[in-house]
């Protein structure tokens, strides 16, 4: 129970890596608001795991101050926040994503981040302790040929997690990052453009542990990075993707 009474929030939390974190969160004793713009999707796991469950868009500041709220109100405090939400694009030259496909993701991927913090940082401040997690990518570390603006977008998670740690360590807030390899979730069909075999066999062939992240893996790393048994990790975007990195 290495979460036991830790109140969290898991954006993205209806499927995917959000899912899996919440589950793990749940069974290491963790209040958990699952937050998700899919609300058939948040509901679900809300109600497999024992969770609370909010609709949220994470682009819109209306919707992420109701979020932090919703789980003040319910839990009576928040301890850990999960930034797990974001989007993909399908590869394709770098001059050729839309404006308004570019616009999304920025907003999903990046303002959601400054968002959370906006509403979640001061009250970590005035109880001198909080867990911020963001889900970031090894694109941001190796990126892919052909997702540019998605690698950029990834790239600025790792950058604001060590930015923000620096900047919030001595208010007793840790900030910390994870870096999956492309896994078994909605948006792995959206990196590859089609799920074929040959395309899943060539994906593979980059991560020398030969398969890719799931729910589980970003679970596991989670739960330790949010516990206290990571009490002196901070601005570490560690990577889950099997050496794809190395």
């Amino acid at each position: 129970m290495r979460l036991n009474g830790k109140r969290a929030i898991v954006t993205g939390g209806g499927s995917g890596f959000g899912e899996g974190i919440v589950r793990k969160f749940r069974a290491e004793g963790a209040q958990v608001l699952v937050a998700d713009r899919d609300e058939a999707g948040a509901r679900r796991v809300a109600e497999a795991t024992g969770s609370q469950w909010i609709r949220a868009d994470v682009s819109r500041g209306d919707d992420v101050k109701a979020m932090v709220e919703a789980a003040v109100e319910r839990f009576g405090g928040l301890d850990v926040l999960v930034n797990n939400a974001g989007i993909g694009h399908l590869p394709q030259p770098l001059e050729g994503l839309p404006e308004d496909e570019f616009d999304r993701i920025l907003a999903v991927n990046v303002k959601s981040i400054y968002l959370a913090a906006k509403e979640a940082v001061p009250r970590f401040k005035q109880q001198k302790s909080g867990v911020i997690l963001n889900i970031a990518s090894t694109a941001g570390v190796s990126p892919r040929p052909r997702l540019a603006w998605y690698n950029a977008s990834k790239g600025w998670v790792i950058t604001a997690t060590r930015a923000m740690a620096v900047e919030l360590a001595p208010f007793g807030i840790r900030v910390n990052a994870l870096n999956p390899v492309a896994g078994e979730t909605p948006l792995l069909k959206t990196f590859m453009g089609e799920d074929t075999p040959e395309m899943r066999a060539k994906f593979l062939s980059t991560i020398p542990i030969g398969r890719f992240s799931t729910p589980e893996d970003l679970g596991n790393a989670a739960c330790f990075l949010c516990s206290d048994e990571a009490s002196m990790i901070t601005g570490v975007a560690m990577e889950v993707d099997g050496g794809r990195c190395i």
